[in-house]
């Protein structure tokens, strides 16, 4: 009825049966900077939600991936922790904060560390590779409101903090060493956004490849890699999480850097086949340089690389050269003769040449190796480009169809097909990487962010002729 009166107490056991059985996903607006709203959200926390002992503990695996017996909340049982979140402090260093599931942690304990990350996510990642490896535990701490106060153990059911944790990163499993286990990591967002940077000075430059070393053992979700022309990219998960880590860098670690536009990973082929000839003569007095030799170059089908054939006859050039040719063709290649991107999946046949019994050398035909490939690419029509092509696999509702595919279509996408499942639509398209850049931001807008999406890299395929300025150098 109206003037019913709700009880307070039963309507906090009503919100933890909601929270525990995940029908109920409560939001408190919180500022960190200020504070405002902290205490509302631990008293939510405090009254609201399940105590650790209404879900079961994780399930335990040996390394090599055989099932372990579910660990047993006992501070007798063997240690089984995993490390939930990761801070870095310029002056402490790594602050590893650390659940404890089963068993007893104490200082100077030889634990065992596992990070598995490939196990849930399918795939091998360099900024967090798989690892296995043994640390000794220092001073273990615990938080008291904002001060961290020694400990001498952690037991079963316990949250500490392990200062200098050298290899531990989030998600890892401390465990027992002569009982060496992992707990499955939690699923991680893809970071899809990239984020091309360059420090702002020589003294930035310095301090940078430490800061996003930092940031990268703190949030998870980061990746650093290497892009086209040894480009410093940072992925991200979106715009807020970018702007986040951006800000990071300045007021934590004093590192301004600027942002660029992402350089795409071109590559230039052959289209036919075309003959040429590579002339590096010069005479002017003493000791000269000579060397001739003839290519024929043709393309070879996507993903072959490079292939050199020798087919010279009668010593026409001298069986030492034959490498140099070689590898003048290679450097070259690399180079690129286009539009400065390295070349791929050609066939370079050496057939025919001329030397000099002084002034041939090795350099002299490695610089013949070379005109022969820019004279061949110079033959019209005989050289393209080639982009990166990912398979992009995305998740919507099924109202945003439509919208999805005619946006992919626009970006130059191969549309493969889509599928239903679960009230959702599942689009896959074949897009260049160049029209991929800010497309988790896009998505966002199109779906209204309700659509996800995964890319992994299918090949290359040549560019279009009418974007052949957008990239010739």
């Amino acid at each position: 009825e109206d003037d019913e009166h709700l009880d307070l107490a039963d309507l906090l056991d009503d919100l933890m049966k909601a929270v525990a059985t995940a029908n109920l996903f409560p939001v408190v607006p919180v500022q960190t900077g200020t504070g405002v709203g902290i205490e509302e959200l631990l008293a939510l926390i405090e009254h609201g939600f399940p105590t650790p002992g209404l879900h079961p503990n994780p399930s335990l695996t040996t390394t090599d991936g055989e099932v372990l017996p579910q660990p047993d909340s006992d501070p007798a049982a063997p240690l089984v922790a995993q490390v939930i979140r990761t801070t870095t402090d310029p002056f402490a260093g790594r602050l590893s904060m650390v659940r404890t599931f089963s068993g007893t942690l104490h200082t100077d304990d030889i634990v065992h560390v596992s990070g598995h990350r490939s196990w849930v996510s399918g795939r091998d990642d360099d900024s967090h590779p798989d690892h296995d490896n043994e640390e000794r535990i220092g001073l273990i701490q615990g938080a008291v409101g904002a001060e961290l106060k020694p400990r001498p153990q952690a037991i079963a059911g316990e949250i500490v903090l392990l200062p200098k944790l050298s290899t531990a990163e989030t998600g890892d499993t401390l465990s027992a060493k002569d009982r060496p286990g992992v707990v499955e990591a939690w699923a991680l967002p893809e970071p899809l956004l990239p984020l091309a940077i360059r420090a702002a000075t020589r003294n930035d430059e310095d301090k940078l490849a430490g800061a996003l070393q930092r940031l990268a053992v703190e949030d998870s979700s980061v990746r650093v890699d290497r892009g086209a022309g040894d480009q410093l990219v940072v992925w991200t998960t979106g715009q807020a999480h970018a702007d986040l880590l951006l800000g990071r860098l300045v007021e934590r670690y004093q590192v301004r850097v600027e942002q660029e536009e992402l350089k795409i990973p071109m590559r230039e082929t052959f289209t036919r086949k075309v003959s040429a000839l590579g002339r590096h003569v010069k005479q002017s007095g003493g000791h000269g340089q000579y060397a001739v030799c003839n290519i024929e170059v043709e393309p070879l089908e996507r993903g072959a690389g490079f292939e050199f054939v020798d087919k010279v006859v009668g010593g026409a050039v001298p069986r030492q050269f034959i490498p140099s040719v070689e590898k003048g063709v290679r450097n070259q290649l690399e180079k690129g003769v286009f539009a400065g991107y390295p070349m791929v999946d050609v066939r370079v046949t050496l057939y025919d040449g001329k030397a000099h019994s002084v002034d041939s050398s090795d350099m002299a035909f490695q610089m013949a190796g070379a005109l022969a490939i820019k004279e061949a690419a110079g033959v019209t029509g005989a050289v393209a480009l080639l982009e990166p092509l990912d398979l992009v696999t995305v998740t919507i509702a099924d109202e945003y169809l439509g919208p999805v595919m005619t946006d992919l279509s626009g970006r130059r996408g191969q549309l493969l097909g889509s599928d239903a499942a679960d009230g959702r639509s599942i689009v896959r398209a074949l897009v260049p990487q160049a029209e991929l850049a800010r497309y988790a931001i896009d998505l966002r807008g199109i779906a209204h962010g309700s659509g996800t999406f995964t890319r992994e890299f299918h090949g290359y395929e040549v560019l279009p002729a009418q974007m052949l300025g957008k990239y010739k150098k």
